[in-house]
């Protein structure tokens, strides 16, 4: 017998404009994905004014969306809303073992696996990183599994949570050197040291149900983030250092990349328009079902 948790969310995106945009194009990326612990049961998009939605896959596999927008218009609002069912009550994940290793390295020189290998415009080693990693005393142990928690741990106890102290386009230095950031710099911060590892790892975008654990740090109302690292055995194995947590039945996946630039929820190109202010809203109910 299957538990399932289903969550109904709505995601309220909101753009004003100090002068009116005589057009524009946003790309969306704010659809959940079937994966291999949950399943997409229902999502629709709708805009204000209306607008034309054209679907489209990226090259991770990720769901998107363009709007058109061909009218003059001084605000723009976004409402999505979707139904997933996310496999529940897993036991965490046990180590993997030292061999493990031995078939990391190999994946090192796959194709398959260069993006998620390699550093990226936001996950780029630096001497910073490096003194920061030699200061805490971060290196990788015999299990490549326990070897991550205790990344992740470290990551959890050393930054603070503040919002507004990065911008979406912060590098991992930014956080080292205030000490302090949100969910995407904790997850860039993983991603480059996993990297460094040699273990294929990605930046997911997404969603966290809020329940009260103490350690939980991030407002149910916006998106999350966290690191998948794929290992033997186990396959894409979630991490979420901004709560110190494996990735649970709370998380929500909405997309996979390198990096945040890859996954932003919203994007997009105005004609003629003044500086844009945005808001977002979300709203997660959470029920219980059994397969």
């Amino acid at each position: 017998m299957t538990d399932f948790v289903r969550y109904n969310i709505e995601h309220v995106s909101s753009y004003s404009y100090t002068q009116p945009a005589k057009r524009c194009v946003m790309w969306l990326c704010l659809e959940p994905r079937t994966d291999f612990d949950q399943t997409l049961k229902g999502f629709q998009a709708t805009t204000n004014p209306s607008s034309y939605l054209s679907a489209e896959t990226d090259p991770f596999g990720n769901n998107k969306h363009v709007i058109t927008l061909n009218l003059e218009h001084d605000s723009l609002e976004i409402v999505t809303k979707s139904q997933v069912e996310v496999v529940a009550g897993g036991q965490p994940p046990l180590g993997v073992g030292s061999d493990a290793w031995d078939e990391i390295e190999a994946w090192s020189n796959s194709f398959e696996y260069w993006h998620f290998t390699h550093e990226s415009a936001l996950t780029h080693r630096s001497p910073t990183l490096d003194a920061f990693i030699e200061k805490h005393g971060i290196k990788r142990g015999s299990d490549p599994l326990e070897s991550l928690f205790q990344l992740s741990e470290t990551l959890f106890h050393t930054f603070h949570y503040e919002p507004g102290i990065t911008n979406v386009s912060s590098t991992v230095d930014h956080i080292i050197e205030t000490g302090k950031g949100v969910c995407q710099d904790y997850a860039h911060v993983m991603l480059a040291i996993a990297r460094s590892w040699g273990i294929p790892s990605r930046y997911v975008s997404g969603y966290m149900h809020v329940t009260g654990i103490a350690d939980e740090q991030v407002p149910e109302t916006q998106t999350h983030a966290w690191v998948e690292c794929l290992l033997p055995n186990r396959g894409w194995l979630g991490f979420d250092p901004t709560n110190h947590t494996f990735a649970d039945e709370r998380h929500v996946r909405i997309a996979v990349g390198r990096d945040y630039l890859d996954v932003s929820p919203t994007r997009g190109v105005i004609i003629d328009g003044g500086p844009s202010t945005l808001t977002a809203a979300v709203k997660m109910n959470k029920s219980s079902l059994t397969d």
